[in-house]
């Protein structure tokens, strides 16, 4: 298992941070410059949160983690929260985004693992999509913050591929985690097609966004 990944599945919330900042102390001052511009005033534009329709098919790739990982999908149906977010909680969420992103080497899991798909959390430092998602919810979740805020999803790239973020829903919009993009992006600035995403009330249903129909049967995009 990859050091540094191992650290950080092993570490708790304060820890996870105190180490995230130091990896990432060349890129403080740019993320100081996004969370500026984030909270210069009043938003200029309308929070506008994706479109949430019925349940629909769960991803084989969680279905086949939550198998090899059951202590991840073993909760409860809960209610719904949304993160407040601050000039702390969004310059916490640029240091997991960068730090995962710089971490993890990108492969396909047909590569990786010689299958179409596979989800994991990249513990020997190489992983595609999912895996870095996996891995910043996994590290935000130890550090406090509440999952049902933080949801898995699946959407169609610029290219029309399958491909896996993180969603994390605040109280200032809908926000993407993204291996493919260096920023953290509102959700409909990234030029995706939403599919479909986990439901905040309960981890392993998914439900349908916007228009449920051509959905990728995988996650394939590294």
């Amino acid at each position: 298992m990859n050091k540094r990944v191992k650290q950080a599945l092993r570490t708790g919330g304060t820890l996870v941070f105190a180490f995230t900042a130091l990896a990432l102390a060349a890129g403080s001052s740019a993320a100081g410059e996004r969370v500026a511009s984030l909270y210069s005033g009043p938003p200029t534009e309308r929070v506008v949160y994706a479109s949430v329709g019925d349940a629909t098919r769960t991803p084989i790739g969680w279905v086949e983690f939550c198998i090899e990982y059951k202590n991840e999908c073993t909760t409860r149906a809960s209610a719904p929260r949304d993160i407040v977010l601050t000039s702390k909680t969004w310059d916490d969420l640029i240091k997991v985004n960068n730090w995962v992103n710089d971490t993890i080497k990108p492969v396909t899991d047909m590569d990786h693992w010689g299958v179409v798909e596979r989800w994991n959390m990249g513990e020997d430092g190489q992983g595609d999509c999912e895996d870095y998602a996996l891995l910043k919810r996994k590290m935000l979740i130890q550090a406090g913050w509440p999952r049902e805020a933080l949801l898995m999803t699946v959407v169609r790239d610029k290219k029309g591929e399958g491909h896996a973020v993180l969603t994390v829903k605040t109280n200032r919009g809908e926000f993407i985690l993204d291996n493919q993009e260096a920023e953290v992006l509102a959700w409909n600035k990234t030029g995706y097609k939403f599919v479909k995403r986990q439901s905040q009330a309960d981890q392993n249903t998914w439900v349908a966004l916007g228009e449920p129909r051509g959905a990728p049967a995988i996650v394939s995009a590294r």
